[in-house]
């Protein structure tokens, strides 16, 4: 079972990248990931807080499965252990024309549970473009564009 969002952003692909992987600074844009902590590489573990719809958090735990600047970022997050409710979590950043990019935003559901969590696909994908609204206002505002992030990793 897979869940697929997608929002052009009016900036190359490296500001959208800085955003994405700029983690520290989640909390003042991010509405959904509230905050993720853990160095960006492949094979870290992460800590993730996701503000689900109605209020309550949830914290997981995931992997980093592929960092490739610029172009994509994928973390794998399981419930209590494999095959039982697996989620890899994907970015993946297109050029388009006139230095704007596309961002798909999704994940992909499998394990015992998944079937079960069908029922909150909709929750899900309004909580992904929610986020993806959020980081479209952050890296096209001028003023984000001239703060500190970090260089493109």
């Amino acid at each position: 079972m897979e869940l697929k969002t997608e929002i052009e952003i009016d900036a190359p692909p490296s500001e959208v990248w800085g955003a994405l992987t700029h983690f520290e600074a989640y909390p003042t844009w991010n509405p959904v990931l509230t905050t993720i902590t853990g160095p960006l590489e492949v094979g870290a573990r992460l800590s993730v807080t996701v503000a689900q719809p109605g209020g309550h958090e949830m914290r997981w735990r995931p992997t980093i499965t592929r960092l490739e600047p610029e172009r994509e970022l994928r973390w794998l997050g399981r419930l209590l252990f494999r095959g039982l409710f697996d989620g890899e979590q994907f970015f993946q950043l297109t050029r388009l024309d006139g230095e704007r990019t596309r961002l798909v935003h999704g994940e992909r559901f499998s394990g015992l549970l998944a079937a079960r969590y069908a029922s909150r696909m909709a929750s899900t994908a309004r909580g992904f473009a929610v986020m993806n609204g959020a980081l479209k206002r952050r890296v096209e505002q001028p003023d984000a564009r001239r703060a500190g992030k970090p260089a493109v990793r």
